[in-house]
Parts: C-alpha cells; sequence; structure tokens
C-alpha cells in the first residue's frame, strides 16, 4: 500500500468462511422476509461449531469481523456499544432446536439488495438454478456492517457472493426422485386385492 492510499475500513468487516451449508437461499430471485418489507437476496449459512472435533476457525473470523463492526458501529451509535445490540451469529442448537440441519452448528441470515455472485467449485458461474439449492454445501462472502433503526440497532451480514463445493440432502421436506421412486412395489408385493 503507498503512502497515499488508505486503508479499507470494510476489509475487516468482511471474511469468506469455509465450507458451509446453505438453507433458505433466495439468489436467483429476491424475495420479502414479510409482507411490504424490501424484497432482498438472502442465505441462511449454517457453520458448523466443530470442524474434525476442533473449534472451527469459521467462528473466530466471524466473531473478529463482527467485532471490528462493532467499532466501526460506534459512529452511529453515539459513540457507544447500545445495550440491546442485535448481532447476527446466533446458535442453531438454541434458537433452531427443532431443525436438525442447525444441529451442532451456528448460524448467520445474511442479505442484500444486490444480486450474489454465484459461482462453482471451479470458480465458473452457475447459470442451471437448480445447481444452487438449500441444502448443497459451499463458501459464502461475507461483510457485516453496523444499522441503525430506532429502537433496533445491531450488526447485519451482508451476502456477497456464494461459491458451491459439493452437493447435499435437501433441506426442506422435499424429497428426490431416487428416493421416491426407488422403493417401486413389484406385482409380488402386492397385497391380494391389487392382484
Amino acid at each position: 500500500m503507498s503512502q497515499n492510499q488508505k486503508p479499507n475500513p470494510n476489509v475487516a468487516t468482511k471474511i469468506v468462511t469455509d465450507k458451509v451449508r446453505l438453507s433458505y437461499l433466495h439468489v436467483w430471485e429476491p424475495a420479502a422476509v414479510d409482507e411490504g418489507s424490501e424484497k432482498k437476496y438472502s442465505a441462511s449459512i449454517i457453520i458448523p461449531k466443530l470442524v474434525n472435533g476442533k473449534k472451527n476457525p469459521d467462528v473466530d473470523k466471524i466473531v473478529t469481523a463482527i467485532s471490528a463492526a462493532i467499532e466501526q458501529g460506534k459512529a452511529k451509535w453515539g459513540g457507544k456499544v447500545p445495550s440491546n445490540l442485535k448481532t447476527p451469529l446466533r446458535d442453531g442448537d438454541k434458537e433452531r432446536e427443532d431443525d436438525d440441519a442447525y444441529a451442532g452448528s451456528y448460524f448467520i441470515n445474511a442479505s442484500s439488495t444486490t444480486k450474489p455472485g454465484v459461482v462453482d467449485a471451479n470458480i465458473q458461474t452457475i447459470i442451471n438454478q437448480d445447481e444452487l439449492y438449500s441444502g448443497c454445501y459451499g463458501r459464502v462472502s461475507i461483510n457485516f456492517y453496523a444499522f441503525d433503526k430506532g429502537v433496533n440497532k445491531g450488526i447485519a451480514a451482508g451476502l456477497n457472493n456464494i461459491q458451491k463445493l459439493e452437493d447435499g440432502d435437501p433441506l426442506g421436506g422435499r424429497s428426490t426422485p431416487e428416493n421416491d421412486f426407488a422403493a417401486t412395489a413389484s406385482a409380488g408385493d402386492l397385497p391380494d386385492w391389487m392382484k
């Protein structure tokens, strides 16, 4: 960096995850969370707490980036951290205890008004929308930033780009065609009244 260049303050608040699971994907068309709210592109990013039996290094990267965003946010919040500060890193074991996909994981809901870039493991643009779905695995570029909406103050997660790494079992209760049709009954398995 030359002497005339200023450091980019957003660098400290931006991370790229290692392998995570993707859920509630709205990356091809924006969707509104609530009726009447602004439509955004979004994803729920499921981050395992442990990788190979050890603390996931992504967690420290995320906490550091959120802390940097909190420091930057003090300017919006009158120079101090609000007591009711909302942060985007949430515990799946506590907030989604009825959803097995979130067990043993943290999660972040990231969104953007700008469509994210979506690439495959070879960094080639994914065109077929069926390739990226809730349940697949990938890496995600996220930036954390402060917000102040009256009584609601906190740190939000901005969705930048997604790289699909591998397939996974689809989430959302939908079965695959292979699972639906693999166990087709043969005539010998039919009850007498159907023969």
